[in-house]
C-alpha cells in the first residue's frame, strides 16, 4: 500500500475514532442532562404541590387513582398521592426512578419522584410522573443524526485527505520519477531541483544530487580506466602476436614448440577479442557513435543469414525468417548488425543440431517487436537474470566463448533506446525479443 493511501486511512481513522468518542460523550451527557432536568421539574412541582396542599385537594388526590392537570391532555404528567402507615421513622428523601405506567390504556414511560411527607398527623406518599418519551426521542433523534455525521464526514474526509496527501506528497513522487525510475545513465542525470516547501523532500532531493554524483564520477572514471587500459594492452598484444608469428614461420623450430607457440597464438588472441569488446562496449557507453543511419531490419537479416549460411548448415539447423513488415531504423548501422548478429549467432552457437531457430516480427501502434527463437539447451533462470552482465555465460563446456556478446547488445540496446528482453527454459530454449521504439521510425 502506497504512503498516499496509508496517510488517508490513518487520517480517516483518527477521525472517525474522534467523532465516535465525542458522540458518545455527547449521547451521554445529553441523556444525564436530560434527566438532571426532569428531576428538577419534579422536584420544584413537588415542593410547590406539598406548600400549597389542602384538605380539599387531598381528599380529591386520595379519591382518584391518577389525576391529570387541565394541561395535561396528552398524558405528559400524572399525580397519585397514597395514604400510608404511620412508622417510626419517616422517609423524607426525594427518590427518582424511571419507569413504565398504565395511564388510561396507555402505557408510557415516565421519571417519577417518590416522596413520603406528613400532612396533619398523617402519613403520605406522593407520586410524581413526567413522561421520558422527549428525552429518549431526542436521544434516539441524536443517535441517527451522529450517525449520519459520521459517514458524511467519513467520506468528506476520505477525499480532502486523499487530494491534500496526493498534493502533498506529489514532490516525493516526482523525485522517485526523475531522479531514480527515468534514470538509465548516471552521465545524463538531470540534477535540477524539485520545486517543494517540504524541508524533508529538499534533504531527499539533495541527498539524490550528492550520491549520482558520485555514481557519476566513479562511473566515468570506470569507463575511462576500460578505455585506457584496453588502448594501452592492444599495442604489446600485436607485438607478441607479431613475434610469434615470426618465430612460427623459422623453418629450424621443433614440432614441440610449434605446438606451444600456436596455443600461445589462440591465448593472445582470445586476448584480443576481449579487449575489443570492452573497447566496442566503452565506446558505445561513452556515446562516441552517431545515430544518422537508415537501416532496413529485413535487409540486415538477410546479410546475416548470408554470412551465418555455413555455421547453420553445419549444424543443420533449420532457419526460418517469418518477419513481414518493411520496419527501417534510424541509427547506427554497424552497431545494430553487431547487436542482431551476436543475438543469432547465440540462437545458432546454443542450439543442438537439427535444431530449429525462427525470427518473427509484429509491428504495433507504439513498437516494432523482432523476436530469435530457439530450441537449444536453454538457461536456468539464474542465468537469464544475469544474461547481460558481463563474463556472464550458460556455464556449457562444449560451447565456447567470452561471456561479452550480451553485454555488447545491451549497451547498443540502451544507446539506441531499444528494450531487450529474454525468455528461457532449461532444456526447451530461449527467446530473445528486441522492440523498437516507432519514435526512430523513418
Amino acid at each position: 500500500m502506497r504512503l498516499q493511501e496509508k496517510l488517508t486511512l490513518y487520517n480517516a481513522a483518527t477521525k472517525i475514532a474522534l467523532i465516535f468518542i465525542l458522540g458518545t460523550i455527547i449521547l451521554f451527557s445529553l441523556e444525564k442532562i436530560s434527566i438532571n432536568h426532569l428531576d428538577n421539574r419534579l422536584s420544584k412541582k413537588e415542593t410547590k404541590l406539598i406548600r400549597n396542599l389542602n384538605d380539599s385537594e387531598v381528599d380529591s388526590l386520595l379519591n382518584a387513582e391518577q389525576t391529570f392537570t387541565d394541561y395535561n391532555i396528552l398524558k405528559d404528567e400524572f399525580i397519585v398521592l397514597t395514604l400510608i402507615p404511620k412508622q417510626k421513622k419517616l422517609d423524607t428523601t426525594e427518590k427518582f426512578s424511571t419507569g413504565d405506567r398504565e395511564i388510561m390504556g396507555d402505557i408510557e414511560a415516565y421519571r417519577i419522584l417518590t416522596k413520603q411527607f406528613e400532612y396533619k398527623n398523617k402519613y403520605y406518599q406522593l407520586e410524581l410522573g413526567t413522561t421520558a418519551a422527549g428525552a429518549i426521542s431526542i436521544k434516539k433523534s441524536l443517535g441517527i443524526y451522529m450517525f449520519i455525521v459520521l459517514m458524511v464526514s467519513l467520506s468528506i474526509t476520505l477525499v480532502t485527505d486523499y487530494a491534500f496527501t496526493r498534493f502533498l506528497l506529489k514532490p516525493f513522487y516526482k523525485i522517485l520519477d526523475q531522479k531514480i525510475n527515468k534514470v538509465n545513465d548516471p552521465i545524463t542525470f538531470d540534477y535540477s531541483k524539485i520545486p517543494t516547501n517540504t524541508t524533508d523532500f529538499v534533504l531527499l532531493d539533495d541527498s539524490i544530487n550528492g550520491l549520482m554524483r558520485k555514481i557519476t564520477d566513479l562511473f566515468l572514471l570506470e569507463k575511462q580506466f576500460i578505455a585506457n587500459v584496453s588502448h594501452e594492452l592492444l599495442t604489446p598484444i600485436s607485438i607478441l602476436n607479431g613475434r610469434l608469428e615470426n618465430i612460427l614461420a623459422s623453418e629450424t623450430l621443433a614440432v614441440e614448440h610449434e605446438e606451444k607457440i600456436m596455443a600461445s597464438l589462440k591465448t593472445l588472441s582470445r586476448l584480443k577479442s576481449i579487449i575489443n569488446s570492452l573497447l566496442l562496449i566503452s565506446k558505445v557507453e561513452n556515446e562516441q557513435y552517431v545515430k544518422k543511419d537508415q537501416i532496413v531490419i529485413r535487409q540486415e537479416l538477410e546479410d546475416i543469414y548470408e554470412d551465418l549460411t555455413e555455421r547453420i548448415s553445419d549444424k543443420r539447423i533449420t532457419y526460418e525468417n517469418q518477419t513481414q513488415e518493411d520496419f527501417i531504423f534510424l541509427g547506427n548501422q554497424p552497431l545494430i548488425h553487431t547487436l542482431l548478429i551476436n543475438i543469432i549467432n547465440n540462437a545458432i552457437k546454443y542450439s543442438k543440431n537439427a535444431g530449429k531457430i525462427v525470427i518473427s516480427d509484429q509491428l504495433t501502434e507504439v513498437a516494432y517487436t523482432l523476436s530469435i527463437t530457439d530450441n537449444g539447451i536453454g538457461m536456468e533462470n539464474e542465468i537469464v537474470k544475469k544474461a547481460f552482465h558481463r563474463f556472464e555465460r550458460e556455464n556449457n563446456e562444449e560451447v565456447s566463448g567470452l561471456g561479452l556478446g550480451l553485454a555488447i547488445c545491451n549497451s547498443i540496446a540502451k544507446f539506441h533506446h531499444i528494450s531487450l528482453d529474454i525468455s528461457s527454459k532449461k532444456n526447451e530454449g530461449t527467446k530473445v525479443s528486441i522492440t523498437f521504439p516507432l519514435e526512430k521510425q523513418l
